[in-house]
């Protein structure tokens, strides 16, 4: 994890190998002190870089200058300004800090500063900073590159104190998505469900409060829907309740992760090709987990429980059939048509359980649910669906202000008939045609009237190509979005 700490500027008469990146913001940055120090220092490389370059300080912009004089190792230019002259803000300069940092290369540490007017996000490029220097690398065995790998960030501030105060709870957020990065990553032959909960249980020494479930207990509350996507798998399922207590006598806000560690289809099994990205389709949990980690670095001030249902869709003389009835938590039958719709029958009893223990302010599941929101949405964007028009603004917005889109999905009647079965309460699957919505509209049926919304991350989850702040592989999508929805449900002191 990339070491992040506040400065100043090195005087640059007095260097010696420094690697300094500058995040420009449009014309300005031409003007910008900083700038011009760089430009003293490298006899007018920088300058003339940029010109050649064509570099107006625009977002995704980069000028890389590699030993432009003896004492300066490299400087790197990243713009952060909308083409369209609109303000910038957090999520440019964020960007525009994983850029920086991927740019620095070679060094072990470095300086990023920041133009003067856009100095007061200095916290906000350093979390775009560490979140694009992630890297998985626990199973490779061999250096990719015997050159330094970028270890330490000083970034340049001009109030340290405050820039340290706010990245506090940013530097919290760094290790919730990196751990739901670490937990999507993992092989599923290493993250079964025993051994995902025994992640979450190291997270005690953070505060938080965990519960596990184990198969008797589930069987004796009647988490029939969930233990019969199980029933397959050699690797016994788990339900596990994380608890962060900051809000006094506040109902909890609930988030609930479908934690399927891998997806085989079961005996409705699934083609080979992409079969390997199944070992993702914890992402949903891996969420919920990550979200539970921050809260409780940053000591949040809200009661928040994370309830994750773990469990592996295999194919073997138990699996499940197709044409199964099984019966969940709630006392609803379920016509199972398709054991490749596995992580609804997962959520169906997490979700009633949830509203019927702990009778939350409202819940949010995670799930990478359906592939037809991909075909929907592409990756950009997640889907949502929610009962409530509240809660489903605020959750928009919320994804707005840290660059992790959402899109609002239909949901109605006429969709929700679609899954009445003949011999049950509800069938699994309803049809192709939207089906994603009628994913969603199963799930409703848990819920009672707990406000709710449905997050189908499975286009955002693991992408196989990188951006600004991510690697290509898992993404943490999620984590920093339900953490800036959960600001506004936080109790004032």
């Amino acid at each position: 994890m990339l070491d992040i700490s506040f400065g100043s500027l090195p005087a640059m008469n007095n260097v010696q190998s420094q690697a300094v990146a500058l995040i420009g913001h449009g014309k300005a940055t031409f003007e910008d002190s900083t700038f011009k120090t760089l430009d003293d220092a490298t006899a007018g490389a920088l300058s003339r870089a940029a010109s050649f370059k064509g570099f107006k300080g625009e977002a995704g912009q980069t000028v890389v200058l590699t030993a432009p004089s003896a004492g300066l190792s490299q400087v790197v230019l990243v713009g952060c300004a909308a083409k369209d002259g609109s303000a910038v803000g957090s999520v440019a300069v964020e960007n525009a800090g994983g850029s920086a940092a991927k740019a620095l290369d070679g060094v072990a540490d470095a300086v990023l500063a920041l133009t003067a007017d856009v100095a007061e996000f200095a916290p906000e490029a350093a979390l775009g900073a560490r979140l694009a220097r992630y890297d998985f690398a626990l199973y490779r065995t061999k250096k990719s590159s015997e050159r330094p790998v970028l270890k330490a960030l000083t970034v340049v501030a001009s109030d340290v104190a405050a820039a340290e105060a706010r990245w506090t709870a940013l530097d919290a957020i760094s290790r919730g998505v990196f751990l739901t990065r670490d937990l999507i990553s993992e092989p599923a032959n290493i993250l079964s469900p025993e051994t995902f909960t025994a992640r979450i249980e190291a997270l005690r020494e953070t505060g938080l409060e965990v519960e596990v479930l184990d198969e008797a207990a589930m069987q004796e509350l009647g988490f029939g829907a969930l233990l019969g996507v199980a029933q397959g798998s050699a690797n016994k399922p788990r339900t596990v309740i994380v608890r962060h207590n900051g809000g006094g006598d506040e109902a909890p806000l609930a988030f609930i992760g479908k934690g399927v560690t891998f997806d085989s289809g079961g005996i409705s099994i699934k083609p080979a090709a992409g079969m390997d990205e199944m070992k993702t389709d914890m992402g949903g949990a891996a969420t919920v987990i990550g979200l539970m980690s921050a809260l409780a670095r940053r000591k949040a001030p809200v009661n928040a429980i994370g309830v994750v249902g773990l469990v592996e869709n295999m194919v073997s003389d138990r699996a499940q059939r197709p044409g199964d009835i099984v019966t969940s938590y709630s006392g609803q039958t379920i016509e199972v048509l398709n054991t490749d719709a596995e992580g609804r029958l997962v959520l169906a009893d997490v979700l009633a359980y949830t509203k019927d223990r702990f009778k939350p302010k409202l819940m949010i599941d995670l799930a990478t649910l359906t592939g037809a929101i991909v075909v929907s949405l592409g990756t950009e964007n997640a889907g949502l669906f929610s009962n409530d028009d509240t809660l489903a603004s605020g959750l928009f917005e919320a994804g707005k202000q840290v660059g992790e889109g959402l899109w609002r999905m239909p949901m109605g009647e006429a969709y929700n008939r679609q899954i009445d079965s003949d011999i049950a309460d509800m069938k699994n699957i309803g049809g192709r045609p939207g089906s994603a919505i009628l994913a969603a509209e199963f799930l409703k049926r848990f819920v009672g009237e707990t406000v709710w919304a449905h997050l189908d991350i499975a286009g955002t989850t693991w992408k196989t190509t990188a951006s600004p702040t991510a690697p290509k592989g898992a993404t943490g999508f999620g984590v920093r979005l339900l953490n800036q929805f959960v600001l506004s449900h936080e109790v004032s002191a």
